[in-house]
């Protein structure tokens, strides 16, 4: 079950909770995924991937497959042509996976190496299946390992600052009443979206259409129009309805492979990733080894706080899980140390995953706090406030706002954390101990280049026009209040038109940032139609429409901290004679600027919430050291929460306003998960007095703890 809580009226349409305007659509089946559009013609292809973990393909036997039933074309590195993956594009270099059958190098498992191309999914697959591939294996490392000796100090750069320092470390442990130094892992984790990567292509009058699902029309347009050497002009991809994301929806070999089959055989092709497949291809969040050290004075104050995070990459791309950037934000001390290290495997590469960086960040850092708390005898969250920063950490630079301590003031009186007994293992219900546990919360909140258009109609409507991406979080809904506001119109007034890279650019769905970055571009343009209609006049039949950009707002922007904060609350019960834990509650309350639709702002955050209860308790991907591949690479063998899995998730938030700031939304698609496992880490020692550093908490681990151990 889901609890609400209630929300005052709005006296405009943003802030009042609205159905999803393709809500219909959605449940009546009206609504087509990027793998539901009927083509003419259609020709359905089949990825093809390596079953060796690092090599070289010495041998693609398609003859026998060619002769198959439907099938049309095998490519693969002996006949397709090239494509341009040397670039920089809109988000940094590109992962060359998507550099299609290039060269017959296989750098890890999962590799694709062909495509067969047929009548039916049918046909396709079962001559995929057939097609053999020989190999020269050579040696490969896939195991990831705290100190591992090839980890190195990643590259700077626009999305990476790899380490931060201030202060004298030597200094200020030197006379510190409590010093606490441990290790915390998280393992490789996945993003497990409803609907899978598709893609379908086709060439319409010299022009190339992609029906795609994805983050960001402009972003995959952009990039296939460098991967194929062609005019920007002459791509256009369109991604309407998307059954998730997370961060694995950017541009990756499927749709490549699709536009290397249509333009090979000059009819539509649809590829479609298998659950399998997206494992090894779509990226996923890297297994972190994260060491925290903290020294502080006898009242809580920090003198020391260091952090230094290592995660995997692949051999041919660089990858940064930033998971010690959060601590920059957080906490200040006098010296402070954060720092990114990374390891080369024969592995595919990561890629960014619900908050990447501050989910396996939080972990370790709020686990942390909450056993510094234990070992001062303070209660977690008076730590917290004792190192509330009124600045950066390290920037320096005054935050838009920050209310994190009232969102643990008003947690703290809903979660009833003043009756709590801080003693661990004291409370037990027959043969359930019960504990409960608290952690911070904090994610970036940014904004990108956007534009948008904005018409009124002759019949009294507004139809807005803007390249957003609905991901599954409302943003259809959300850009339809904001328009309505900026119009002062009726919502029912407003026709909002998305995923369509001819609508002009505009920042992907991604980062937290697609609602505050589309809702600016469409506030400019709506002001100016308004201004227009307020001088008067009939409105002509094709209507009066406004245009924006807001490349010079965002120019214009102060230096700040901009980020949205959160207190997370869970109650859990261990079962130390079978090891199995139960979350009874969580509770987030959040601190997000401007909430544009509380219903469905709420199902983010509560969707994040239980995301994180999956990452603390099930999720876990497992790899074969022997082959390199997956040993639970399905939705059987990877676990993640279900509804029945929490009874009670209750997400709230605190007024948060924003002094000057030109839209005053922060974004919540992301802080949701951040937090939660460490919250629910802390119950369990506080059901159990045994700290679980390492996730998930399997009932393995519990019943090992149990058996005698002081950490697992």
């Amino acid at each position: 079950m889901t609890t609400t809580t209630g929300t005052p009226a709005a006296t405009g349409a943003v802030g009042t909770g609205r159905s999803r305007v393709e809500g219909r659509d959605k449940v009546t089946g009206a609504a087509r995924y990027a793998g539901d559009i009927p083509f003419t013609r259609l020709a359905h292809g089949w990825l093809v991937l390596s079953t060796i973990a690092r090599g070289r393909i010495t041998a693609v036997a398609d003859e026998p497959v060619l002769a198959m039933p439907g099938v049309l074309a095998v490519l693969h590195h002996g006949n397709v042509p090239r494509v341009n993956a040397d670039y920089v594009g809109m988000l940094g270099r590109p992962n060359p996976v998507v550099g299609l059958f290039q060269h017959d190098r296989v750098p890890c498992a999962g590799w694709p190496v062909a495509l067969v191309v047929a009548e039916t999914p049918e046909q396709a697959r079962e001559a995929a299946e057939a097609l053999v591939v020989e190999y020269r294996a050579e040696p490969h490392d896939v195991e990831f390992r705290a100190g591992h000796e090839g980890a190195y100090r990643p590259e700077d750069s626009s999305m990476v600052r790899a380490d931060a320092d201030k202060g004298d470390l030597p200094a200020a442990l030197d006379g510190a009443a409590c010093v606490m130094d441990e290790e915390y892992t998280t393992p490789e984790e996945h993003h497990c979206t409803m609907e899978p990567h598709a893609a379908t292509a086709h060439w319409d009058d010299g022009r190339l259409h992609v029906t795609d699902s994805d983050q960001g029309s402009s972003w995959v347009a952009a990039e296939l129009a460098t991967l194929f050497s062609l005019d920007p002009a002459s791509v256009r991809v369109r991604s309407e309805h998307i059954g998730g994301a997370f961060g694995s929806k950017g541009v990756n070999a499927h749709q490549v492979a699709a536009v290397m089959a249509t333009t090979t055989l000059h009819r539509p092709v649809r590829v479609v990733m298998t659950r399998r497949q997206m494992f090894s291809l779509v990226g996923y969040r890297s297994p972190t080894a994260q060491r925290v050290r903290l020294a502080a004075d006898a009242d809580g104050r920090l003198r020391v706080f260091e952090h230094e995070a290592l995660n995997l990459t692949s051999q041919v791309h660089e990858f940064v899980e930033t998971s010690a950037a959060l601590g920059r934000v957080l906490y200040d001390a006098d010296a402070h140390s954060t720092r990114h290290r990374v390891v080369r495997l024969d592995v595919p590469t990561p890629t960014w995953m619900r908050a990447p960086g501050e989910a396996p960040g939080s972990f370790a850092i709020e686990s942390a706090l909450d056993e510094l708390a234990e070992r001062l005898g303070m209660d977690p969250i008076a730590l917290r406030a004792r190192n509330e920063p009124a600045t950066g950490p390290i920037s320096g630079l005054p935050f838009s706002s920050r209310n994190l301590l009232a969102c643990f003031e008003e947690g703290a009186r809903r979660f009833g954390w003043a009756d709590r007994d801080p003693r661990p293992g004291v409370r037990r219900e027959g043969r359930w101990l019960i504990g409960t546990g608290t952690a911070a919360a904090a994610y970036h909140s940014g904004v990108g280049r956007s534009t948008a258009a904005v018409t009124a109609e002759a019949d009294g409507t507004f139809t807005v026009r803007v390249n957003a991406s609905d991901i599954g979080t409302g943003a259809r809904t959300a850009l339809t209040l904001v328009a309505a506001d900026a119009l002062g119109a009726a919502p029912e007034h407003i026709r909002v038109r998305i995923g369509d890279s001819d609508l002009g650019h505009a920042m992907i769905a991604g980062g937290s940032t697609g609602t505050r970055s589309w809702s600016w571009a469409v506030r400019l343009a709506a002001a100016d139609v308004r201004e227009r209609l307020a001088l008067g006049g009939a409105i002509p039949p094709e209507g009066i429409t406004a245009r924006s950009d807001t490349a010079d707002a965002i120019a214009a922007l102060p230096p700040q901290e901009r980020h949205s904060f959160g207190a997370q609350f869970a109650e859990a019960a261990v079962d130390t004679g079978t090891g199995e834990v139960r979350v009874r509650r969580l509770l987030g309350i959040f601190a997000a600027g401007t909430i544009v639709n509380p219903l469905t702002a709420r199902s983010q955050l509560t969707g994040g919430m239980t995301w994180g209860l999956s990452m603390a308790l099930h999720e876990e991907a497992v790899r074969d050291t022997a082959s390199g591949t997956h040993v639970n690479a399905d939705l059987a063998g990877y676990h993640v929460a279900a509804h029945a899995d929490v009874p009670h998730v209750e997400a709230d938030w605190v007024d948060d306003p924003v002094p000057g700031d030109p839209v005053g939304i922060k974004g919540v698609g992301e802080i949701g998960i951040v937090g939660v496992a460490a919250a629910i880490a802390n119950a369990v020692w506080h059901a159990t007095g045994v700290r679980h550093r390492h996730l998930p908490i399997s009932p393995d681990r519990v019943l090992r703890a149990a058996e005698g151990s002081t950490g697992a």
